[in-house]
């Protein structure tokens, strides 16, 4: 038997309208009500996965790429992911929800109570995800937008502040001596920082198990400062690479001198690896799928480039496809964890047509040959098994829409497969989404 993985969902479109543009559509849901992601959060929690990581973005973006966001319903709307939780809470019981939140435009005395809130009401199966967006402060009057490391600075302390109002209530703080509390073992110290000025404590209530019943903090970005949050912060750090052994093992690595210099376990963290794998029934088809991919129209280019652009809110369509993008073609804003994923694979560029770059990010490769994420769920299970085993990987988070057809088109044949191999667990404890992650 291969040794176990933890597998998670990232739940890629967000709170927002699931299927459009695909026959799936024609089922019928209704993206607006929970009925939807409640089937679907149930069937992943069957399947065994540890945690669904929602994906948000409170903004449409700027002016120049709002068509392009909401064309196609990639961008937007959204509604809000931590309001949809409590009703995945109500149709589950073990899997563990881990929704968005701006660390940009969230105060954090309010992200720590409604945290804490959720934390109880699920039995210990929350977490945050915390990003750095600083565009999106100009819709709730924030501070003008940080640059790319500011931004992270900004969650440094955002994410320890949060942690220190998690930790008003000090040991014994709960009298059960005919007094429901102790209000001297309750700290109201105030917070006077860079980003910061905050007074405590919390009034929500502690955790039954203290800071081992915190909620978990997750986190992507693979930037050098993105990784150094991840090190001081993160229980969980979403990560983008190369899905070769070299690779997994390199960025590990990184992840885990991180958490050394911040003072904390390599072992502290879980690190799991985006595997956006495409399930087809034979080698045959995954071939033909293949090869469809290989000679894009200018139609089809432009397509990948209105994708790219929600993500990079850049309209990369306004740009000649046979010129290199220009220097400031994006903002400091935008993610560099994403632009890396945008230029994978492009030697500059500075001197690299647009074309060529849409052509690499449009062509699919076969996964039994390691040239691709497309095949069959046995070939799919075969990479999985040998990341786990080779690179001693701690997991993958499988990615798409919260919709039943998505699931079933993943999933039917991968998860039986993978459960054949050892790497995928039967059932998930009843300890909540830390015990699940950290138990092997």
């Amino acid at each position: 038997m291969s040794r176990l993985q933890h597998v998670g969902y990232f739940f890629s479109r967000g709170f927002g309208p699931q299927g459009w543009g695909r026959p799936d559509w024609a089922w019928g849901w209704d993206w607006r009500r929970p009925d939807l992601y409640q089937q679907a959060v149930r069937e992943l929690e069957q399947a065994g996965v540890d945690l669904v990581v929602a994906e948000d973005a409170v903004s449409l973006g700027n002016p120049e790429t709002l068509d392009l966001r909401v064309r196609s319903a990639y961008g937007g709307p959204k509604h809000d992911p931590l309001l949809l939780a409590p009703y995945l809470f109500a149709a589950t019981s073990r899997i563990g929800l881990v929704p968005t939140v701006n660390a940009g435009i969230t105060p954090p005395y309010l992200a720590a109570r409604q945290a804490a809130t959720l934390q109880h009401l699920s039995g210990g199966r929350f977490g945050l995800n915390v990003v750095t967006d600083t565009g999106s402060a100009r819709h709730v009057g924030g501070a003008p937008p940080l640059d790319h490391d500011a931004a992270y600075d900004r969650a440094d302390e955002w994410t320890g502040l949060v942690r220190d109002l998690w930790r008003s209530w000090e040991d014994g703080a709960l009298a059960d001596d005919g007094r429901y509390a102790d209000g001297s073992r309750i700290r109201a110290r105030r917070h006077e920082g860079r980003y910061f000025d905050v007074t405590g404590p919390l009034n929500a209530a502690p955790f039954d198990d203290g800071r081992a019943g915190e909620p978990l903090v997750v986190s992507p970005g693979g930037s050098p400062r993105g990784l150094a949050f991840a090190g001081a912060h993160s229980d969980v750090q979403l990560a983008y690479a190369p899905l070769d052994v070299a690779s997994i093992r390199s960025y590990r690595a990184r992840v885990h001198q991180a958490a050394r210099e911040a003072g904390r376990r390599p072992e502290d963290v879980r690190v799991l690896f985006w595997v956006k794998a495409e399930v087809v029934a034979s080698r045959e088809e995954a071939e033909r799928v293949v090869a469809a991919s290989l000679d894009p129209s200018d139609t089809d280019l432009l397509a990948v480039a209105g994708h790219w652009s929600s993500d990079l809110e850049t309209d990369l369509t306004a740009h000649d496809l046979d010129a290199p993008l220009p220097p400031d073609a994006f903002g400091q804003h935008v993610s560099r964890g994403t632009l890396k994923g945008f230029f994978a694979g492009v030697g500059d560029p500075g001197a690299t047509p647009l074309r060529e770059v849409l052509l690499r990010r449009s062509r699919k490769g076969l996964v039994a040959k390691r040239e691709g994420l497309v095949g069959t769920a046995e070939e799919v299970a075969d990479l999985v098994e040998e990341l786990g085993e080779e690179a001693d990987n701690d997991g993958v988070l499988l990615s798409g829409d919260l919709h039943p057809v998505t699931l079933h088109r993943l999933l039917d044949e991968l998860v039986p497969a993978l459960r054949r191999r050892g790497v995928l667990r039967r059932e998930l404890g009843d300890g909540g989404l830390r015990a699940n992650l950290f138990d092997f």
